[in-house]
């Protein structure tokens, strides 16, 4: 799959960075200004916005509390998701909930799910979801936190969004993988992408386990062609079923 065009963010944004000056996000200018004027860890660096303590766990950790506090990002999750720099390494984690604000890059984990007779399996996204609520997903979709693989976060969300174990999957295999620049509510969104294809056996039915699934579908290639010419799917889901439904 061909990485689509990049959106730009609403409002213009500067580089956010770590402290040696590698840089792992961006802001918008106003929100910076903000934070240093409330005493954050941040200083303005020429055209970016700097980190200005070591490690940048702790820096963020404490930007992170107070985006919170001020009702920026999604809702707090207690859970840690990779920082990394331009060069792919890793600098450090930050709460999930304040990633969009910081211009942060993050890694989800796919799965195409199809029955036995070609039909493919869909989800609704909860209501509550920070972004997209209520659209429909592929069956499964999920972010890697920071002390996972892409192998072990599709594992534990297909079972936490569908109640599927992947050992039970037939045919599985990585089909693509592609990366999503969007504005969104809460912020810029930078997503890398790891999409996957299984057989669901006969009998076996998606059941949510963790509230973040409103329904689940069992479409036909016909239907859901309809329901992708609808504009019911998230532009990640349609990207992805689209390529499924133009493949042999």
């Amino acid at each position: 799959m061909i990485d689509p065009a990049p959106e730009p963010p609403l409002r213009p944004r500067a580089p956010l960075a770590t402290e040696d000056g590698h840089e792992i996000g961006s802001i918008e200018p106003a929100l910076g200004a903000t934070m240093v004027a409330a005493g954050l860890p941040l200083r303005q660096h020429g055209h970016a916005w700097q980190l200005t303590s070591t490690p940048a766990t702790g820096a963020l950790a404490g930007i992170a509390r107070w985006l919170h506090g001020q009702g920026h990002g999604g809702r707090w999750r207690d859970e840690q998701l990779s920082v990394t720099d331009e060069n792919g390494r890793v600098a450090g984690t930050i709460e999930r909930a304040v990633v969009r604000p910081l211009g942060i890059a993050t890694h989800a984990v796919h799965l195409v799910g199809r029955d036995a007779g070609g039909r493919v399996w869909i989800q609704q996204r909860a209501l509550d979801k920070a972004t997209d609520p209520g659209l429909w997903d592929t069956l499964m979709g999920g972010l890697m936190a920071a002390s996972e693989t892409v192998a072990s976060t599709l594992e534990r969300e297909t079972w936490e969004e569908a109640g599927l174990r992947v050992a039970d999957l037939l045919a599985l295999r990585e089909t693509s993988r592609f990366t999503i620049r969007r504005p969104v509510s809460d912020g810029y969104l930078i997503e890398h992408f790891h999409v996957f294809e299984a057989v669901v056996p006969d009998g076996m039915t998606p059941n949510n386990q963790d509230g973040e699934v409103a329904a689940f579908a069992l479409l036909t290639l016909d239907e859901l062609r309809q329901r992708l010419r609808a504009d019911e799917f998230t532009i990640e889901a349609a990207l992805i079923l689209g390529e499924l439904l133009q493949s042999p």
